[in-house]
């Protein structure tokens, strides 16, 4: 089966509501069509932390392709999360729950997972899941209580973001950048060369 390539015509169908996931996907000069799925993602007991990202970006990816009756060349979920201690850390309920996030990440490495699935129409998924390492330094409680206040973090796994205010907190990361923002952009575009839909790229 000839696959269309992404293009105007053939966006991208991208399963997620996340702002950072759509930038990194237009600044790859990709046209893309958004649309948030329905999906409770929670992780259930005895669910390995692979396990809970491989089926819920499952999920999400069928979500995606349910509400829509546009047409595209691929559609692509992800899904990502913050561990630490073997513990996914996630979104913080609020300002209080994000200093605490804060406080047991600074001063240490933790690790940053995405699960992405790629799908052209009718086509099977084509999943990976890349993992980051990311240092972030010490900081005072006034540091953390201050940043926390801003709201970045409210909406972020682990309660921070490494690509705005929260970058000061970042003493290095070990892996993909654009993985730690929400989705690895090589693996991303390496994945759908493979899958014969990037056609000519980078776009001029």
């Amino acid at each position: 089966m000839v696959r269309q390539t992404i293009s105007d015509q053939a966006p991208l169908l991208l399963g997620s509501g996340s702002p950072r996931r759509r930038d990194i996907l237009t600044g790859l000069g990709l046209p893309i069509l958004q649309r948030t799925p329905d999906v409770l993602e929670e992780r259930l007991d005895g669910e390995s932390i692979e396990a809970f990202l491989r089926r819920i970006v499952q999920e999400k990816l069928q979500s995606a392709c349910r509400g829509t009756s546009a047409s595209f060349a691929v559609a692509l979920a992800a899904d990502t999360v913050v561990v630490l201690d073997g513990e996914v850390l996630g979104k913080p309920l609020d300002v209080d729950d994000a200093q605490r996030h804060l406080r047991r990440l600074t001063g240490r490495t933790h690790v940053v997972q995405t699960c992405y699935a790629l799908a052209a129409p009718e086509g099977r998924p084509r999943t990976r899941i890349v993992t980051s390492e990311v240092e972030l330094r010490a900081a005072s409680e006034a540091e953390l209580a201050a940043y926390a206040r801003t709201g970045e973090g409210l909406d972020k796994a682990g309660a921070y973001a490494a690509q705005g205010v929260g970058s000061f907190l970042v003493r290095a990361v070990r892996g993909s950048y654009t993985n730690v923002v929400g989705l690895p952009a090589a693996e991303v575009v390496e994945d759908l060369a493979t899958m014969g839909v990037l056609g000519d790229f980078p776009r001029v």
